[in-house]
Formats: structure tokens, C-alpha cells, sequence
């Protein structure tokens, strides 16, 4: 966007977020600044796609309230979105997750709703606290007969990375050795590979997952409770394309707090997923499975004012 120009809509605030380069060892990690959109993440651009989605369909009604099952990102994403386009909006949510994020939800002027846990501590969230969070959404949106986003279910979600993430990455970097990022519903993965591989298939598509919950690189759960909240939910989610996949890596709670507390003493004050991304990337860039000055693309996927 010109310096300069104005807007009538916060909605003109999600996307197009810059690219900083990180040295690292073999290579260079390029990151998207995800975490500087209006709801403080990555999370924006499928909530808006989403709720955008559904009133072109029909799905959704002129002032009909939206519900949906959240860790806290796409809560905040869905509160601004919706209230740009005046539907009420209802987040259900773990009470393992950071209160800082029910609290910038309700700042948004949405209703929170927290549901109790079932296995998970404060601050690591399960997926069995996921999947009672998601039950208690649904019959929330039953109730009030509001239209439910269901963002595990949602192609609109990983539409909206294939549209815009993806493109903005070519934008930037005409040629790509590898895209990676942490995985919750998957769309941001997904979607994003969609499109860059089409134009790059040498392109290295990799999963982020927590260590003892990287079920999608082949392992078994023996640890299901971690900081990466909103992703590694020990289960595949099920819109997820494993052809995109070329490879896995796992990144424990010390790994990515220690990469986290080192991006916010660069001047990037980031979640712990975002620690996990680039502690992955450092990883994959010193395995010796890419070109001499590789560059290796991620996400900043929210800010740390939500821990």
C-alpha cells in the first residue's frame, strides 16, 4: 500500500505484509510479518475469506452472528472481519488457552465463550480440549441458529493462501527452495504450497509439528499438551494434502521458546509458533538437503502480545 493512501475499511489491512530476511547458517529464512495484520496474525486473511465466502454463497445472512471454535487467532481474526461487515460474532475457546487471547477478542467487541479442559494445562492446549471446544461451538451455533465458519473444514481458509500468500511470496522471491509452517487446520501450509509449487515443483513443501505430536510426519503422540497453541493437535486435520509434503520437522517447547526470545531481541516480538518456524527452518537449512544460499520461506504467524 503508498505511503500516504487512505482507507475506509480495516479490511484494507489484511495482507500484503513484508518479508524480513534472517541470516542463517547455509541459507537465508525469509519471514512474513503475518503477526502485524489487524487481528494481530495469520489468521486475517482466512477469517476474511471466509466470512467473504459465505455471504457470496448465501450461506451467510446480512447481520446473521457467526460462531466458531478458536485457539484465539482466528477469534481475533473473525472480530475484526465481522465487524467490519456487522455480524455479531461468538468465539468458543479452550480455557488452556493464553487469557491474553479472550481478552483481546472481547477488546474486539466479540463474546468469548471458554470451555473447560479435558487433558490439557494451562497454556497447552489438546486435542481433546480442541475437540470439546469445537462440540460446545457447534451447539452455540445451533442455538442461536448463527452461521458456523468450522475453519478445519473450510476450503474458503485455504483458499485465501493460495490467492494471496502464495502470490506474495513469488512477488517477493522469484524462486523459492523451500516453504514451511506449523500446522493447525493446515491451510496455511496447503494453501500457500498450492500455489507456489505450481510455478516452482523443485520447491520443498515441509510440515512444522511439536515434538511427541508429530503425527503427520509418522510418530505417535507421547506429548500432547505443548506451547505451540493452535497447531499440533496429534491428528491429521482434514482438508490436509500430503502430495504437497515433501518433508517433516519437529521442534520441541525449548526450541521454539529460545528462537522466540531471540526474534523479539531482534525487534520482532512474536507467539512461540512462530518461534517453532524458524527454529524449523535453521534446521532445514543446515541439513544439507538445499542448495549453497537457500532461501527458506515462513510465517510469523501472531504477535507475542497474546502470551
Amino acid at each position: 500500500m503508498p505511503a500516504g493512501r487512505r482507507e475506509n475499511t480495516v479490511l484494507s489491512l489484511i495482507g500484503a505484509t513484508r518479508v524480513v530476511e534472517i541470516a542463517a547458517g547455509g541459507g537465508t529464512i525469509a519471514v512474513k510479518a503475518e503477526y502485524l495484520q489487524p487481528g494481530g496474525s495469520v489468521k486475517d486473511r482466512a477469517a476474511r475469506a471466509a466470512i467473504e465466502g459465505a455471504r457470496a454463497r448465501g450461506a451467510l445472512r446480512p447481520g446473521q452472528t457467526v460462531v466458531e471454535m478458536t485457539s484465539g487467532n482466528m477469534g481475533a481474526a473473525l472480530a475484526v472481519v465481522c465487524d467490519a461487515l456487522a455480524h455479531p460474532f461468538v468465539a468458543v475457546m479452550s480455557e488452556g488457552n493464553s487469557p491474553e487471547r479472550a481478552r483481546m477478542i472481547r477488546g474486539l467487541g466479540a463474546e468469548v465463550i471458554l470451555v473447560p479442559q479435558v487433558d490439557g494445562t494451562a497454556g497447552c492446549v489438546t486435542g481433546g480440549d480442541i475437540g470439546a471446544a469445537a462440540e460446545r461451538a457447534r451447539a452455540v451455533a445451533r442455538e442461536r441458529e448463527a452461521f458456523y465458519v468450522d475453519q478445519f473444514n473450510n476450503p474458503d481458509c485455504f483458499a485465501a493462501h493460495e490467492r494471496t500468500t502464495g502470490p506474495e511470496l513469488r512477488t517477493a522471491y522469484p524462486r523459492l527452495d523451500a516453504f514451511l509452517a506449523c500446522v493447525g487446520t493446515g491451510a496455511t501450509l496447503i494453501g500457500t504450497l498450492r500455489d507456489l509449487k505450481r510455478s516452482q515443483p523443485q520447491l520443498i513443501g515441509v510440515a512444522v509439528e511439536p515434538f511427541g505430536a508429530a503425527v503427520l510426519g509418522g510418530a505417535t503422540v507421547t506429548k500432547p499438551a505443548h506451547i505451540l497453541q493452535g497447531t499440533g493437535y496429534g491428528s491429521t486435520p482434514p482438508l490436509w494434502d500430503a502430495g504437497l509434503v515433501d518433508a517433516f520437522v519437529t521442534v520441541s517447547d525449548q526450541e521454539a521458546a529460545d528462537e522466540r526470545a531471540a526474534l523479539g531481541r531482534r525487534g520482532l516480538y512474536v507467539g512461540f509458533s512462530s518461534g517453532a518456524n524458524v527454529a524449523a527452518a535453521r534446521a532445514l537449512l543446515a541439513s544439507g538437503r538445499l542448495r549453497a544460499n537457500a532461501i527458506v520461506a515462513t510465517i510469523l504467524c501472531d504477535t507475542g502480545l497474546k502470551y
